[in-house]
């Protein structure tokens, strides 16, 4: 009897614990949903401050940590609770002066902002494509940041799209210049102390895709994301540079030698970068999302009506191998008055001239077989533009005067490379590098970079940044191939445009894809390279192959130079993360269409349901019968008739693509 009564006792007294856990968390959950309703963000305060993701009421994001460590014992955790919390609606319209993917982006979400008794605020925005937070902090002084706790932990056994970062012999693990593949692995079997750089794409057991990156990112060092050995990834952050060492050679750069047990020392008063989580119920709806745009903090170079991006050649990949010319070819100015030709015949706005027309470590030194005065008057002559290569070592320390000197150039856009690092002094030195370069009216383009993550909406003059692997790979490897080409658009994509550089006019098939000193061959057809222009956002839109062999080819040149780089809308018609994808863009009344596939041949059937009214005039260029066997064939269809209820079906070779331009009449 007395066991029944026991029984009976612990029975009662372990529902009351139940039903006084669950109230207890039911009461002390705060939850707020996106505009539409499909996503669900609900955030308790536990040990630290929680919060999971619900899409279409099924958990997509398992409870997750949120936390901030600063000095002297301080954190968002530490003795810390929820006192109030408010949700507002909010409709409104961002007009990008550089727009990438649309001119108008509808910025609609719900914000959650959280209030605690210590001197911190967290706000969720929640979107019917994604969910972002940040940490803010009100203290006086400046504070040293510790750490940050970012953790993403999602249900059963995902997989993830991920670079890893490939340790140097010469420097830490936090040196990279974010150029990898995204290889898709199970994310419970990422080794221990493995390291990737965001953005990655998770690929859970079902639907949707999720993808994790950052916006808003200044004076903070950038987030990687490291394993856990399940089920879950945590964000990682480099150590304050105490010391830093150059490394010599012909493109030095500052290695970090010495790290604080520190990831910032910043203002106390202040906002965290965003975390981004993008989510896709399909796979093409990833490469048209702009959430990272629109969590970028707003310009900060007033007018920005003298930003204007465009196309442009660079010779860095072909390394100038030239033929066909009464001149020997190379670093001097006959080979750049070249190029200004080439750029003059077929409408380039302007051309690069890349590292060599100077020394690398002054800039004033310039190559003596190049005349700067005879190339500034002969582009001028030619209403042609000059660009220019820096090594980011050499700018930062000559900044100003060499910024008055690319002014009395007249030149309007340069380049910076070979940073290759993300700590707290590097991201300052983007934002210092982007306010110099506006204050004289100079587009940057940062190469041996990460990720914009926003700041091309911070700094518009910001037109462009590498961070990817592209086409200069193709000079010493294989390592690109049509299937990383596609993957790029949704993954790397996701954080910002990039240049890429496409363009190479020796193509390759599958078998006969390899490194050729001198004549840089791609992977994948000759089509497939002029989908990119389409394809990829990129504002200041550089072609990488050789003029010489342009020139022999100037119906195919002019259909490549009249793609515009700058959109007002971006609609991504099919695709599938890593096998092909077709994008539709919109400039004034036309549209271009280009569509790129990883090795598999392929037939695709292009509707233009999104077409206006009316008749439009098309060029399609496509993979010829050939391009199988011999990759740079294909062919140019002119003067063909569309209108919305058309239907073109399109063969892709392996490794193929295609553009369509269409004018409306």
């Amino acid at each position: 009897m007395n066991i029944k009564v026991n029984y009976f006792k612990s029975c009662v007294l372990a529902v009351l614990f139940l039903v006084i856990t669950i109230n207890t968390w039911s009461n002390d959950t705060l939850e707020v949903s996106s505009p539409g309703g499909k996503i669900i963000v609900k955030v308790w305060s536990g040990k630290q401050l929680n919060y999971k993701i619900l899409y279409q009421n099924k958990t997509i994001l398992e409870p997750s940590s949120i936390d901030l460590l600063l000095d002297n014992n301080r954190s968002l955790s530490a003795n810390n609770a929820i006192r109030s919390s408010s949700v507002k609606k909010v409709n409104e319209q961002i007009v990008s002066p550089v727009p990438e993917k649309r001119k108008i982006i509808p910025d609609v979400y719900t914000l959650l902002t959280i209030v605690f008794r210590q001197p911190y605020k967290v706000e969720f925005r929640v979107y019917d494509d994604g969910v972002a937070y940040r940490i803010l902090t009100m203290y006086k002084d400046s504070v040293y940041v510790k750490n940050e706790v970012a953790e993403f932990s999602f249900p059963g056994k995902p997989s993830v799209y991920l670079p890893k970062v490939q340790k140097r012999d010469d420097a830490d693990i936090f040196h990279t210049s974010y150029e990898e593949e995204y290889p898709l692995r199970r994310m419970d079997s990422l080794t221990t102390g493995m390291l990737g750089y965001s953005p990655v794409v998770v690929v859970p057991e079902s639907y949707p895709l999720v993808g994790i990156t950052e916006s808003d990112l200044e004076d903070y060092p950038g987030m990687f994301l490291g394993d856990t050995g399940s089920s879950r990834l945590k964000g990682v952050f480099a150590g304050y540079p105490l010391e830093l060492k150059s490394t010599g050679g012909t493109y030095p750069e500052l290695n970090v030698t010495k790290r604080a047990p520190y990831i910032a020392r910043t203002r106390g008063t202040r906002s965290f970068p965003w975390r981004v989580l993008l989510i896709a119920a399909e796979d093409k709806e990833l490469p048209g999302n702009d959430i990272v745009y629109r969590l970028g903090a707003p310009s900060r170079i007033g007018d920005a009506s003298w930003v204007v991006p465009g196309n442009l050649t660079d010779e860095w990949t072909i390394d100038i191998n030239l033929f066909n010319v009464p001149f020997r070819a190379g670093l001097n100015t006959a080979s750049y008055k070249y190029y200004i030709d080439f750029a003059r015949r077929f409408r380039f706005d302007r051309i690069m001239m890349d590292a060599g027309w100077s020394d690398n470590n002054d800039l004033f030194k310039v190559n003596p077989d190049i005349n700067m005065d005879t190339l500034v008057a002969y582009a001028k002559k030619r209403d042609v533009k000059i660009s220019m290569w820096t090594l980011s070592m050499t700018l930062d320390r000559q900044l100003e005067k060499a910024l008055d000197q690319f002014n009395e150039w007249g030149v309007n856009f340069i380049m910076t490379d070979f940073i290759d690092r993300d700590d707290q002094k590097a991201v300052n030195f983007f934002h210092r590098i982007a306010k110099a370069c506006a204050e004289h009216k100079i587009m940057i383009m940062y190469h041996g970079a990460f990720p914009p993550k926003g700041f091309n909406r911070t700094y518009p003059n910001a037109v462009a940044r590498e961070g990817l692997m592209g086409s200069e790979y193709d000079r010493w490897s294989n390592r690109v191939t049509p299937g990383h080409d596609v993957i790029l658009a949704f993954t790397r994509m996701l954080a910002g445009g990039f240049d890429y550089e496409p363009g190479m006019l020796n193509n390759a098939t599958i078998k006969g894809t390899r490194p050729v000193e001198g004549v840089v061959t791609s992977a994948g057809t000759r089509c497939h390279q002029l989908s990119m222009f389409v394809v990829y956002d990129s504002p200041m839109q550089i072609f990488g192959g050789n003029p010489s062999e342009g020139m022999r080819e100037p119906e195919f040149m002019e259909l490549l130079a009249s793609i515009p780089t700058t959109w007002d809308e971006t609609i991504i018609k099919e695709a599938k993360i890593g096998k092909y994808i077709v994008t539709a863009r919109k400039k004034g009344n036309d549209w271009y269409i280009g569509g790129m596939s990883d090795w598999t041949e392929r037939d695709l059937t292009i509707k233009f349901d999104f077409l206006d009214d009316g008749n439009y005039k098309a060029t399609i260029c496509k993979d010829g019968v050939n391009a199988d066997r011999y990759a740079a064939d294909y062919v140019i269809q002119k003067e063909v008739q569309i209108k919305k209820d058309a239907e073109v079906k399109i063969h892709l070779a392996p490794g193929g693509g295609f553009i369509i331009k269409l004018l409306k009449q």
